[in-house]
């Protein structure tokens, strides 16, 4: 009935709605009289822990960090072309938060991407800067720790190559 962990202590995971945390240990604790099992996640940057039952963590939608070729289709897809649907801005925010929520790195590009603005361009308005900053950093985020770099790094990384395409 119990099927093997896919998940280890000190392994970097995805947390859709919150993006890049480590494992920092898999506990038991008896709640209502039952023994259950989870997995203590911490997210250094939002000082968060959470804590998934393991029974539940498929379908919290906790994944393993992207492999390499799965950054390299996402980085491929910042030199796409720019997407913006002519609906209302509310509509196509709550697409973005959606694309930044579903965890998929190569969704988190699409929005860094469409929400990029270049020196030349008009400014972006508040909800787009906070909207495009939270898919940069989750971007960066995941990046960093794949590649094993630090996450200023990751970030240049990812806003050179939005550069590269409009140059």
């Amino acid at each position: 009935m119990n099927k093997p962990m896919k998940h280890r202590t000190g392994d970097y995971v995805v947390y859709p709605a919150h993006g890049v945390g480590q494992i920092k240990a898999i506990q038991t604790q008896e709640i209502a009289g039952e023994a259950l099992e989870f997995l203590v996640v911490e997210f250094d940057k939002e000082k968060m822990t959470l804590r998934i039952p393991t029974t539940k963590v498929d379908s919290a939608g906790l994944r393993s960090l992207s492999t390499k070729k799965d950054m390299a289709a996402a980085m491929k897809t910042l030199n796409g072309k720019v997407r913006v649907r002519r609906a209302m801005w509310s509509r196509r925010a709550q697409e973005y938060e959606a694309k930044i929520n579903s965890g998929n790195p190569v969704s988190i590009a699409e929005v860094v991407r469409d929400l990029h603005r270049n020196a030349d361009q008009p400014d972006q308005s508040y909800s787009e800067r906070q909207i495009y900053q939270s898919a940069l950093e989750r971007l960066s985020r995941e990046l960093a720790v794949v590649e094993k770099i630090d996450e200023a790094a990751a970030e240049e990384k990812v806003v050179s190559q939005l550069r590269a395409e409009a140059a």
